[in-house]
């Protein structure tokens, strides 16, 4: 039928269950397709892989229309194209299932939709209809610019998921192709988040040591901060427990500010020239660089020109769309090595890119940090926190520190468990690690999808390489980073120093006065 215009209108598939909805047509029976065996959210979560039976229930039009996560269109991270979705309500299976986020709150909201940004919904979604917000015009307008000098940081994960977008099997290994793909892309300098996961470590591994001693009054147990969704839900739901977070930036966030301070020093480069980009797994990134408490680096600098410290985050999807756009062929690329400087880790840093992996690197150190003496080999290989099993806990003995008791969740419904736990004072652990994403980084919102629910069998396969790459690393503990001893006995000084917890950290804000919680 054509318009007044003389366009013929477009019948997308929510104007079409619309019309449906609406027509009273008797008999009508709307199902949205599919054969196998149907899952429940328990399963799906965990994973087998989306059989698209969830649709195909006992029931009609339109019942079967489940709905959908509300996306605020100033959202700095997701987006969704409305011409694409198909109402099948997997974006609310998710968000209100597995990360206990949507509807774990009364309505009204007051000035906020809540989200956390993990973008777990892009990985549900079977449609394709909700993505990251597309920032590579962005970065390819600095990359074009004779007078900005682009810098670029890539995390643990995106090297063991880059590759399945150019048809490589799941979990390949493609770090040295990936720099040499940025490199070409016209990248000034690329370093490796790595660096500052070791840098990290050294910094919360040193307040862990102070609050278990005593000497930095702030509670038990500590819980880590590196994961922007995490940081985020607390700040919603359990915002009397904030000061139990580690004030550690994440490593993302250290190596910005670091960019604009000491490289920018060291290359003798003015920092307000400076496009500072990220390649990050995940999607709750972009909104982390934009938080205001993350201009540290333009006010050591005293420069008010100064942007953010990190400018720019693309996801690793964002990134191979890039490298495609560009006419690069990645598979054809020789390997190339991270810039030093920043450029350098060991495999605890690696190990980031998966849940517990945080833990096993910081337990490694802290045994260093307490006694002066390298870690036992059995540290090098902490199986009480390796797997997908949601919870996993486990006691490391620490000369001088006694029974060091540890827990990792993974899964935003997963954390909810053991923060109530925290808040009820009944928890029995020194140290909690929490990423919202289940399986960790390197299932993070802006990976590769895979399945829709996704499945276990591809966050194994990530994980395997992440935990291979830790062990054939000549260096297995982060303090055994020499450009980590470096940047100290240059720049910072020691852990925990005033420039370092200047730069290095950070105090979060509640959230809790946009939204009441149902369970708290």
């Amino acid at each position: 039928m054509a318009s007044k215009t003389g366009r013929a209108k477009r019948l997308t598939r929510r104007s079409f269950l619309k019309l449906v909805g609406g027509a009273s047509l008797v008999g009508v029976s709307l199902n949205l397709a599919g054969c196998g065996k149907p899952l429940t959210a328990e399963k799906a979560a965990g994973g087998e892989g989306w059989m698209p039976t969830q649709y195909n229930v006992p029931g009609s039009w339109p019942t079967q229309v489940r709905g959908r996560v509300p996306i605020d269109p100033s959202n700095p991270s997701i987006t969704r194209d409305d011409q694409k979705c198909i109402l099948c309500g997997q974006c609310i299976e998710v968000c209100k299932n597995v990360q206990t986020v949507y509807e774990n709150y009364q309505l009204p909201l007051k000035n906020d939709l809540v989200c956390v940004h993990c973008g777990q919904c892009t990985h549900w979604c079977p449609s394709g209809a909700i993505t990251e917000v597309d920032d590579i015009d962005k970065v390819f307008k600095a990359l074009n610019d004779p007078d900005v000098h682009v810098v670029v940081q890539t995390a643990p994960a995106t090297r063991v998921g880059l590759g399945e977008e150019f048809g490589l099997p799941v979990g390949t290994n493609v770090e040295g192709k990936q720099v040499s793909a940025l490199k070409k892309l016209g990248f000034d300098a690329v370093f490796d988040t790595n660096f500052t996961a070791d840098l990290t470590i050294m910094e919360e591994g040193t307040e862990l040591v102070k609050r278990l001693t005593g000497q930095l009054q702030e509670p038990l147990p500590q819980l880590t901060s590196c994961c922007p969704g995490w940081v985020k839900f607390v700040e919603y739901f359990y915002s009397d427990l904030i000061h139990h977070l580690s004030s550690a930036k994440s490593p993302q966030q250290m190596e910005g500010a670091l960019i604009k301070t000491y490289y920018a020093k060291a290359k003798k480069v003015e920092p307000k020239k400076i496009f500072s980009v990220s390649i990050m797994p995940c999607t709750a990134k972009k909104f982390e660089c934009q938080r205001p408490e993350f201009i540290d680096a333009g006010k050591e600098l005293q420069d008010d020109q100064v942007s953010a410290d990190v400018d720019i985050v693309l996801t690793t999807r964002e990134l191979a769309r890039m490298i495609k756009k560009a006419g690069i062929d990645f598979l054809s690329l020789p390997d190339q090595n991270y810039d030093s400087l920043m450029g350098k880790s060991t495999g605890a840093a690696i190990i980031f890119g998966t849940t517990g992996g945080v833990m096993e690197a910081a337990v490694r150190s802290a045994w260093y940090l307490v006694t002066g003496e390298q870690p036992p080999a059995a540290l090098w290989t902490l199986t009480p926190v390796r797997g997908m099993e949601g919870i996993k806990e486990g006691t490391v003995n620490i000369p001088g520190a006694g029974d060091v008791k540890v827990a990792v969740a993974h899964g935003l419904g997963n954390a909810r468990q053991l923060m109530d736990e925290v808040r009820a004072g009944k928890s029995p652990y020194h140290f909690i690690e929490v990423m919202a994403c289940p399986g960790g980084c390197q299932y993070g919102g802006g990976q590769p999808r895979a399945s829709a629910p996704p499945s276990n069998n591809v966050r194994e396969s990530r994980t395997k390489t992440l935990y291979d790459m830790d062990a054939q690393n000549t260096l297995r503990n982060s303090h055994d980073n020499p450009e980590i001893a470096q940047i100290y006995q240059d720049f910072l000084g020691t852990p925990m120093s005033d420039l370092a917890h200047h730069l290095l950290h950070t105090e979060y804000t509640s959230r809790a006065n946009v939204l009441k919680s149902k369970k708290g």
